[in-house]
């Protein structure tokens, strides 16, 4: 396990993009950095850091040309 998955331990950006991504990719659909800057009002520069130590810690994954959750062990409900 690559980096500490605890989403309580993410900066209030990070976990403001973590539930963007969560909230676009519980429709199937993997959440692409626009999308995710739209959701949360953040710069795309901004939202690609966040992104980044997101999948570093594998909280988030890419995926074709967005991203997903990473492997979790809690339900996220929309």
């Amino acid at each position: 396990m690559r980096g500490h998955r605890d989403v309580q331990a993410l900066s209030d950006t990070d976990l403001a993009v973590y539930e963007a991504v969560a909230a676009i990719a519980v429709g199937g659909e993997a959440a692409s950095l626009a999308a995710v800057a739209r959701s949360t009002g953040l710069t795309e520069e901004r939202t690609r850091a966040s992104m980044a130590i997101l999948v570093e810690k594998g909280q988030v994954v890419p995926s074709g040309d967005g991203f997903r959750l990473g492997r979790h062990d809690f339900e996220v409900d929309y």
